[in-house]
């Protein structure tokens, strides 16, 4: 990465554990793309519900070459996300996909549709 990583907490408090996790994820994600110029994460804890634990939401901004990749998981209905450390894996796995595409289209991999449709004719 170009830059430094950003992390944030919203509504919680700071996590050493966390935070090595994001910074283990975030590295990883070079892995699949070396020109990642920027990362910034957020986590933020969605109101306390009676009936259920917090629900946490993950913010990923990704700016790469011609692009700014956004994953944002907020997902109400899923208890899964009551555990800080899923909403995470769940986040970096979103973004491990939009970072795979993207490569693929920076290489030409993708093949164009109208291209497809004129090999079959």
């Amino acid at each position: 990465m170009q830059l430094p990583l950003e992390i944030t907490f919203r509504g919680i408090p700071h996590s050493d554990a966390v935070e090595a996790r994001i910074r283990e994820k975030a590295a990883k994600l070079e892995q699949y793309c070396q020109n990642i110029i920027s990362c910034r994460v957020a986590v933020e804890a969605e109101h306390h519900n009676q009936h259920q634990g917090n629900l946490y939401k993950i913010r990923i901004d990704i700016s790469v070459p011609n692009k700014h990749i956004v994953v944002s998981r907020d997902h109400h209905d899923k208890q899964a996300h009551e555990d800080m450390y899923v909403a995470l894996r769940d986040a970096f796995a979103a973004a491990t996909r939009q970072l795979e595409e993207y490569v693929r289209i920076q290489r030409g991999e993708v093949k164009n549709h109208a291209q497809a449709v004129m090999d079959q004719v």
